[in-house]
């Protein structure tokens, strides 16, 4: 496994604490999988990356063990932590359950086709980014998608806290993602429930909603034969 070291060193901002810049960082590539489960993660490696001391680097590393994305053995080491799949079910009941409410709202509302217009942007963004290829790209277009119904819903400190529980699923679903036809589908589901938001069917935006939120855990068994390592149950 590469050395974080190998990466360019990334850029200090002076308006931010360092502790949360070492954790944006590390969160990031754990969940892009550039630090897949088991890698060694070196707080030697990480104070010279950064140029922090020793206190912002561990305060980082306690963070991300509270999210379950690190395991972390005193005196000894900090690797990565599996894919725990308790984790990730928890996670998508808790998100499945706080969109379909958003999406209700939105559907319900007079301003809704404003937000229609604004989701209808992102997919075309994703659609533009797909045929680049751009895979990462695609992801955070994605994650704006949805962002777009906690904004628009009123709940926007909700999309934090789904965010906080959402690793472990997220690396299923940056697992998922490079499969043949999945990025495609997402494009697909993102259509359906704009179509159901459009005409302001409560019932079809959410199903469609739920079906889309449904499948990241539905191709878990294959997915884990690929890469038996990184997952537990």
């Amino acid at each position: 496994m590469d050395s974080l070291l190998s990466s360019a060193r990334p850029p200090r901002d002076p308006s931010r604490h360092a502790a949360p810049q070492v954790f944006d960082y590390l969160r990031e590539r754990i969940i892009a999988l550039e630090l897949p489960p088991g890698t060694l993660i070196s707080r030697a490696e990480l104070q010279e990356l950064f140029g922090f001391s020793s206190t912002p680097v561990r305060d980082a590393l306690m963070r991300l063990q509270e999210e379950g994305l690190v395991e972390i053995f005193p005196q000894h080491a900090t690797i990565v932590s599996p894919i725990d799949l308790k984790l990730a079910r928890q996670a998508q009941f808790l998100r499945r359950s706080l969109e379909q409410e958003a999406v209700r709202t939105i559907t319900l509302s007079p301003d809704r086709a404003a937000v229609v217009a604004r989701l209808e942007t992102v997919i075309e963004v994703q659609a533009t980014l797909l045929a680049r290829g751009d895979l990462p790209g695609f992801e955070t277009a994605d994650r704006e998608f949805h962002r777009v119904f906690f904004e628009t819903a009123d709940i926007a400190g909700l999309h934090a806290m789904v965010r906080r529980y959402s690793g472990h699923i997220d690396r299923i679903r940056r697992l998922h993602l490079p499969m043949p036809g999945k990025a495609a589908q997402v494009i697909a589901d993102h259509r359906a429930i704009v179509a159901g938001i459009a005409s302001g069917d409560v019932a079809a935006a959410q199903e469609a909603l739920r079906a889309h939120l449904s499948k990241s855990l539905a191709f878990t068994a294959d997915l884990r034969a690929r890469w038996p390592d990184y997952f537990r149950d």
